[in-house]
């Protein structure tokens, strides 16, 4: 089995990915701060979905 490695993906999936690395930390912030304001069910899952992805590019899981 070998290991993921994003760059071996086309060019239109590593531009997506790359912009998803970019844009999830603004919206993670924004989504943290809705959620300590409303906290709603569907608020608490989204939020612990965006930290779930930002670890996952931070550890380069992604």
């Amino acid at each position: 089995m070998s290991r993921y490695y994003r760059y071996r993906l086309p060019p239109w999936a590593r531009k997506c990915i790359f912009v998803i690395e970019k844009v999830v930390l603004p919206i993670m912030i924004f989504q943290l701060i809705r959620t300590l304001l409303w906290p709603t069910t569907l608020d608490v899952f989204l939020a612990g979905a965006l930290v779930g992805l930002f670890i996952a590019f931070y550890l380069e899981w992604i």
